[in-house]
């Protein structure tokens, strides 16, 4: 059975400029979004929330359902990444709770479009697609 790693991600916004969140990988400062793999128990939602909150201390909820990608990793693993979008009204200060993350960015589109220190062509991809969009039902949870 093709048991794939489910990721969520949160392109998130305000006043123009986008959240990044900062990593050292091999001794390279890389950028993403905040993002991370769903825990058991947990639906896509209450993980990409986690997720915010752990990476950049922000508690905010997705207000909308971007898109599904399903990529395959240098090293062959296969993942399912769910892209949501989380508006905030203004840019707030942030405050990591990730030992794994040095630090959040507010950067343009355009910083991140040209960016040479991505965690992955899909932080790239993920912009472009930032305009798309579908309520958060399209992702419902559901116990039977």
């Amino acid at each position: 059975m093709f048991k794939p790693h489910v990721t969520v991600a949160c392109v998130v916004h305000a006043e123009g400029k986008f959240l990044v969140v900062e990593e050292t990988i091999n001794g390279k400062a890389l950028w993403n979004q905040p993002a991370g793999h769903l825990e058991a128990d947990e639906t896509l939602v209450q993980a990409a929330e986690r997720e915010l909150w752990e990476e950049t201390g922000i508690r905010a909820t997705p207000q909308h359902f971007i898109r599904l990608h399903q990529w395959i990793a240098p090293d062959n693993t296969p993942f399912l990444r769910f892209l949501f979008v989380i508006e905030l009204d203004k840019m707030c200060a942030t405050e990591p709770h990730d030992s794994d993350i040095d630090r959040c960015l507010w950067v343009s589109a355009d910083e991140i479009l040209q960016a040479k220190n991505l965690r992955s062509a899909l932080v790239a991809e993920s912009i472009r697609c930032y305009h798309g969009g579908s309520p958060l039902s399209a992702v419902a949870a559901w116990r039977i």
